[in-house]
């Protein structure tokens, strides 16, 4: 399956669990209430003799005022508990990682273990075309184990135990890596976490049942020490407690076939999560050495904390025992998935040790060309767009372009990354001038870093630039920016992308007040120059894409459309912008929006629309509205914009940043594009 087939796929499996939720659901009231007849003896023994016999009694074993109100406080009980959870963890994997004792590691730490890992999640990330995501240290547990919480990229944070990073090598810890970035590439993460709030649910009723016992044994105590002659106040405490167990029994039970589903559901992601890590990093015996040493350590893959029980299925590696084995096991066998990745497996599990310090960085082993920075360092984007609405676009050559690769490729390698990618990103961080670098780890660093890159290079706007920094933001910022600004030369243009979604977790420690004046600033430094290039339209676009939602300026769009017919217009509209952005002529633009148009699958003819009509404004309304649509349009909206870019046959950094761009707004992750890369 191709990234958007993953994502069609998670939604249909979300779609099965919300039915099987309802079928517990009501399974649970029905039992709830024959329990209650029972109990207190609303339905008795003669009732049930003469229920076939005559319609009265028929109607007596159904009370109807019993059954409203048993279906009331259940949904109420049961729907208010996941509601409850599900609103506990909207916040993402942050609360998740929380939740767990999770410290977050500081991008800029110095501890060797920590930086080797750092290094790891940024050039997964880079790699595959997603945000960089917090990263969070179980320091109390010392098992080998890690883990991806969120609902999406955007709010994804990747853990991991103290263990994991101290007993694994680089090569193993990668594996791990991988193995949790194509649970967030496959869209696994929303399941897991709906699956928390649905056992949560469930579980309220098996915990109400012990409260009811509790007062039922205490109500039973107490009329012990009654006067023996006075009546007043006495109550038979068996239908409460019959009550209690009852319920107790039926949260639990609930909840036993609950972590049944969660099991089945979880093992075939762990599966599939190898395979795709061994995809990405082509490197079997990093996953394999991972599982092996889990199987050899003394501590396991064990996690302590109580609260990890609730998202066990989100682990690397089996974290809890239970009394029924495999039956409830959350993962496959360790032998199991050990041969599938090394059929070589002989069964033995070493012990492992701690491994020597490695280099801060090094060069990747292996047999994949490692396709250089440099290589792309001469290219040169395309003419810039004017701002607005009713902008138009300047045409111009593409000087310094390269081979473009076919859309068909470049749709094959959305969320499915390859070894050449997680190379190339290893070498493009490793080009990065060490001041940028270190920047993009802290606050004021990195919103210094992105105004550096939006400093243009026209003598009249650069001044009114700066000064708007000293005028409005933070005099450390501002400093920050002074320091850098002799170093934003060094970054090669394929590299500023990538650049910017390395400041992305040090921008969400920003406050929302610190966030709002970055934010105008930014857009202030874009429109100094009377001009949005299409570098300045991506750049501010992956900014709000990723930091507008996090400080609640911004909702994560929800899925409403399942055909591009309505969209026509937007779709119109982006395609022309596009055709005009990359081409040098009236005919050349028309057969690029053309070879667009052919992979919509919209009946009705879309028409190139006029220069004066086009426009990033048009780009960004349009983007707006395609948001929600469902992956499988997605998927033709990605694979049109990258005929209409590459019709030419040639395509620049500046139009892979504008695709990039595009892909990002769709929640779409899009690798680098790679130099040299020839037409499929």
């Amino acid at each position: 399956m191709n990234f958007f087939e993953h994502q069609d796929q998670a939604r249909r499996n979300t779609v099965r669990l919300v039915v099987l939720f309802i079928l517990a659901v009501l399974a649970i009231m029905f039992a709830l209430y024959v329990v209650i007849l029972v109990a207190f003896g609303i339905y008795d023994a003669q009732a049930a003799e003469t229920a076939h016999a005559a319609a009265p009694a028929r109607e007596g074993f159904i009370q109807w005022d019993v059954l409203f109100w048993v279906c009331l406080i259940t949904l109420a009980v049961v729907g208010g508990g996941t509601a409850f959870k599900l609103m506990e963890l909207s916040s993402g994997g942050a609360r998740v990682a929380e939740m767990l004792g999770g410290k977050p590691i500081d991008p800029a730490t110095s501890d060797p273990d920590e930086r080797k890992l750092m290094n790891v999640v940024e050039e997964m990330a880079i790699a595959s075309g997603t945000p960089v995501p917090p990263v969070y240290v179980l320091e109390d547990e010392a098992g080998i184990n890690a883990f991806a919480a969120g609902y999406q990229p955007d709010d994804a944070v990747i853990g991991v135990t103290r263990g994991c990073i101290e007993r694994l090598s680089r090569d193993e810890l990668q594996g791990v890596v991988a193995h949790e970035f194509a649970h967030i590439l496959n869209g696994d993460m929303r399941l897991n976490i709906r699956l928390i709030g649905i056992l949560h649910g469930i579980l309220l009723i098996g915990l109400i049942g012990s409260g009811v016992l509790r007062v039922a044994f205490y109500s039973s105590m107490g009329s012990r020490y009654r006067t023996a002659g006075s009546s007043r106040g006495r109550s038979n405490p068996l239908p409460l407690i019959a009550l209690g167990l009852a319920l107790m029994v039926i949260g639990y039970v609930g909840v036993f076939f609950g972590n049944m589903i969660k099991a089945a559901v979880s093992r075939q992601r762990e599966y599939l999560a190898d395979a795709s890590a061994v995809q990405f990093t082509r490197q079997p015996s990093g996953l394999a050495g991972a599982l092996k040493k889990i199987g050899g350590f003394v501590y396991g893959s064990n996690i302590t904390n109580s609260k990890g029980e609730q998202v066990s299925h989100m682990f690397f590696s089996q974290g809890f025992s239970n009394y029924l084995g495999s039956l409830l096991a959350t993962h496959p066998p360790l032998t199991d998935r050990i041969k599938r990745v090394d059929p070589s497996f002989d069964g033995n599990f070493p012990e492992p040790t701690k491994p020597p310090p490695e280099p801060e960085r090094r060069q990747r082993r292996g047999g994949a060309q490692q396709p250089q920075p440099g290589q792309a360092a001469a290219m040169t984007g395309v003419a810039a767009m004017a701002a607005g609405a009713g902008a138009g676009v300047e045409r111009g050559p593409s000087a310094g372009a390269m081979p473009a690769q076919a859309e068909a490729d470049i749709i094959e390698q959305i969320g499915q990354p390859s070894e050449a990618h997680l190379a190339y990103a290893a070498e493009l961080i490793e080009s990065l001038p060490a001041p940028m670098r270190a920047a993009a780890h802290e606050p004021y660093g990195a919103r210094a870093l992105i105004h550096v890159l939006l400093l243009s290079d026209d003598d009249e706007a650069r001044p009114k630039q700066k000064q708007r920094l000293r005028d409005h933001a933070e005099p450390e910022v501002a400093e920050q920016v002074e320091r850098l600004e002799k170093h934003g030369g060094g970054v090669q243009p394929e590299a500023r992308l990538p650049l910017v979604e390395m400041a992305l977790p040090a921008l969400q420690r920003l406050s929302p007040r610190q966030y709002q004046a970055f934010r105008d600033n930014v857009t202030q430094l874009i429109l100094a120059d009377d001009r949005v290039s299409l570098f300045e339209w991506s750049l501010r676009r992956v900014l709000l894409h990723h930091l507008d939602p996090h400080f609640g300026l911004h909702k994560p769009p929800r899925t409403r459309y399942y055909s591009l017919k309505p969209m026509a217009e937007h779709c119109a509209l982006m395609l022309s912008t596009l055709a005009y952005a990359g081409q040098r002529d009236q005919q050349a633009a028309q057969q690029a929006f053309e070879a667009g148009t052919r992979h919509l699958g919209i009946d009705q003819p879309l028409q190139l629309q006029p220069p004066s009509a086009c426009g990033l404004k048009a780009i960004d309304d349009a983007l707006e509205t395609l948001a929600e649509v469902s992956p499988r349009e997605k998927r033709k909206v990605v694979k049109a914009c990258a005929a209409c870019i590459v019709s030419n046959r040639e395509v620049n950094v500046k139009e892979g940043e504008l695709l990039r761009a595009i892909c990002d707004s769709l929640d779409a992750p899009m690798p680098p594009l790679l130099p040299g890369q020839q037409i499929g």
